[in-house]
Parts: C-alpha cells; structure tokens; sequence
C-alpha cells in the first residue's frame, strides 16, 4: 500500500495576499478556491509538476500564521528556480551549494520558510 503525502496546510493571515505571492510570485498552480461558509474557505495551490499541494484559507488550521514546519521543494535547475523568484519579485537567498545539494530560501509574506534544493546526483534534479 502507498501512503502518499498530498496537502500541506499553510497558516496564513491574509488569504488573497498569499494566494497572490504564491500563484504571482513563485509559480504555483491555483487549483481550487472556495467558501464554505462565512468560517471557512478553502485554496488549493500546487508546485508546477509536484503530487503535493498547498492549502491556505480561513477556518482550516489554530496555527498562527507563519509558523508552518520548513517547506522544501525539489528542482532540476537550481539556477532557473533562483532566477525565476527574483525576476518575480520574491526577495530570496543566494544559491548556496553544500555537499548534499544546491538551495535558496525564501518566506512567504507571513514568514512561512521555504527551501528550494537542487539535488546533483539525483538525475533530473
């Protein structure tokens, strides 16, 4: 049987601002969007070819905003994903490379972290 990691809850102060920085700035996917009810409302936003997404929104989580555990995405060029954030405005690291992969960090506009890696030795990033 798989067990297959698919949503990670992100707690965020202001919903469309994230959305934004998400969707505008860094590239995901917006998948889903809905209110509920005045209590709840659901995002679904996704990586570009990753199984795993994102959902931010109201009612869904007690967690402070920013306080999500570090976020890590994988990427098959490290430079790429680099050039991307900040050509979209996103005040991001520079790429560091240390033995076990190539990163930059970035927070969302809460403070949520995020690590980009790329991987050598794994083909394709």
């Amino acid at each position: 049987m798989d067990w297959k990691l698919e949503l990670v809850f992100v707690p965020v102060a202001d919903v469309d601002r994230a959305k934004d920085f998400y969707v505008n700035k860094v590239g995901f996917n917006a998948d889903y969007d809905e209110r509920v009810n005045e209590n709840l409302r659901f995002v679904q936003l996704t990586p570009p070819g990753s199984a795993c997404s994102i959902a931010i929104g109201e009612g869904l989580s007690d967690a402070a905003p920013g306080t999500a555990p570090n976020l890590q995405l994988v990427v098959s060029d490290i430079q790429k994903a680099h050039d991307q954030l900040k050509g979209n405005g996103v005040d991001c690291s520079e790429i560091q490379v240390l033995d076990w992969g190539h990163f930059v960090y970035f927070q969302d506009p809460d403070g949520n972290k995020w690590a980009v890696q790329y991987i050598p030795s794994r083909p394709n990033g």
